[in-house]
């Protein structure tokens, strides 16, 4: 996701008198909107259709990386094997 420097770092100030204008920017272009204070980086501003979207894949990078780390780890078994364990556990006919 990319930020535009000269269009997407507001203060609180500019987000105080100018909030509709800023919200219908960030909806506009998708991108995060920085709002500062004293001059920092304090809270970003997201479309919320945009950060559903980050966070389901945050996730499931999350869940990748666990995966990963069993696999580092040896914590893996054969497809087959557990098919067969879970096909009896479940009751399924086969």
């Amino acid at each position: 996701m990319s930020v535009s420097l000269t269009e997407d770092i507001r203060s609180v100030s500019d987000l105080k008198k100018h909030m509709r204008e800023i919200f219908d920017q960030v909806r506009q272009t998708g991108r995060p909107v920085v709002v500062t204070v004293n001059g920092r980086a304090d809270v970003v501003v997201l479309d919320a259709a945009v950060f559903e979207k980050k966070l389901k894949a945050l996730n499931l990078a999350h869940f990748l990386a666990e995966a990963e780390a069993d696999i580092r780890a040896g914590r893996t078994r054969p497809a087959r094997t557990f098919l067969k364990s879970f096909k009896h556990a479940r009751k399924v006919p086969g």
